[in-house]
């Protein structure tokens, strides 16, 4: 039988070891391999004190210390190196998008170990709850699998409640009210896959997670993450922390209206950002069928040139005021763009830096940057993971015992 992940995208231990060592293990989760003398420096914590705990997580099998390179420590000896054991304790993630669904097996530290993807037509949650149960079971059987494998992330583009995964509205998928956390519970029990916590969110708040513990937005309070395919998902980080909302479903962006009397939204309403940046648009400006596939959309933008820049102004006109409203209502360091924009952007950035100039505000417009995702395509699949990663991260003890 499946559980539940916990609501929201942190956690906390129960008591002082506990936190010591979830303290730990997230530093070298996040940080890589590590003597144990630089632990202790960034932990505060005394040498002997670190020795027990990093001793502690080798015996629930999450990290392995080897020999050090030769340099000391302080005390006058080789400090041992920590690294995680990613062969062992792992995590799947999977991305649901138009047309397909993704999964990886993540081991600790962030390492993909192995990965799936399959095609659908009939995109009823039904039917991806049961892709999903198969490629879990495809990568639980294989050979990269570990002996732990403890939390299953599921990004879902559209508004998710956390607390059963039921998907309120993902207007791209035609789905309202679907309890796609249940379904998969079932599915999941259905191919013989037992004891995996599910966790479901929504895809742009798992982006920004991911680029702000692994990506280009690392060491950065404030910064919100805009993709562009069919839709746009959107998340925003906020003095350090995500931002939920009472409900869980702040950061819908793409229904912002920048447009009125635009093109009419899967949503119902009419001039939504995503339908006027998204990739119906862009192919539309291409010269595409509206309905092209993304990837045919994405080559095409790539391929670059002035001339087919040019065809793309009214779409770089709409991103830029968007990016004005979100610029003027959220004070972001960075914005980053993902999915199709990261191929859009580079053709039409000065267009767009000139409208953004227009539309935002002096003041936050001073300290904002528009950046590319260091995570590329994989920004949603491993920020999945990662939130599949938080509650084993902040009780190594409970998860691994």
């Amino acid at each position: 039988m499946t559980t539940r992940l916990p609501v929201g995208l942190t956690g906390e231990a129960p008591d002082v070891r506990r936190h010591n060592l979830s303290q730990l293990l997230r530093l070298l989760h996040l940080g890589g391999p590590m003597r144990r003398a630089r632990l202790t420096d960034l932990t505060g914590l005394n040498r002997s004190t670190v020795a027990g705990l990093v001793a502690e997580l080798a015996t629930l099998g999450a990290v392995l210390e080897e020999p050090g390179d030769g340099r000391k420590s302080k005390a006058g000896r080789p400090s041992a190196v920590v690294r995680t054991r990613p062969e062992t304790v792992q995590v799947l993630a999977a991305d649901i998008a138009i047309g397909r669904v993704s999964m990886a097996l993540i081991g600790l530290g962030g390492v993909v170990m192995a990965r799936r993807s399959r095609q659908f037509s009939d995109g009823s949650a039904r039917t991806v709850a049961r892709l999903l149960a198969s490629l879990a079971r495809e990568l639980l059987s294989g050979p990269r699998a570990g002996r732990h494998v403890l939390s299953l992330g599921v990004a879902v583009p559209g508004v998710v409640r956390g607390q059963d995964g039921n998907v309120r509205f993902a207007p791209n998928l035609g789905w309202a009210d679907q309890p796609l956390g249940e379904l998969l519970d079932e599915a999941l029990a259905e191919k013989g896959v037992d004891g995996l916590r599910v966790g479901l969110a929504n895809d742009g708040d798992l982006g920004v997670l991911a680029e702000h513990q692994r990506g280009v937005a690392r060491g950065y309070d404030d910064v919100v993450f805009v993709e562009g395919e069919t839709g746009v998902g959107c998340g925003v980080i906020s003095g350090g922390l995500p931002l939920a909302g009472s409900g869980g479903y702040a950061g819908e962006l793409g229904h912002i209206t920048v447009r009125r009397g635009g093109r009419r939204c899967r949503c119902g309403a009419r001039g939504c950002w995503e339908t006027e940046i998204g990739a119906g648009s862009m192919a539309r400006a291409l010269g595409l069928r509206e309905d092209a596939d993304e990837g045919e959309v994405g080559v095409l933008l790539r391929s670059g040139g002035a001339a087919l820049a040019s065809r793309l102004d009214e779409v770089a006109d709409y991103l830029g005021i968007g990016l004005g409203n979100v610029v003027n209502v959220f004070n972001p360091q960075l914005v980053v763009l993902g999915g199709l924009l990261q191929d859009l952007y580079p053709l039409v950035a000065d267009r767009v830096t000139d409208v953004l100039g227009e539309t935002a505000l002096r003041a936050p417009m001073e300290q904002v940057r528009l950046v590319l995702p260091e995570l590329g395509p994989d920004a949603v699949l491993l920020g999945a993971g990662e939130y599949a990663w938080q509650a084993i991260l902040a009780d190594p003890v409970a998860a691994l015992s």
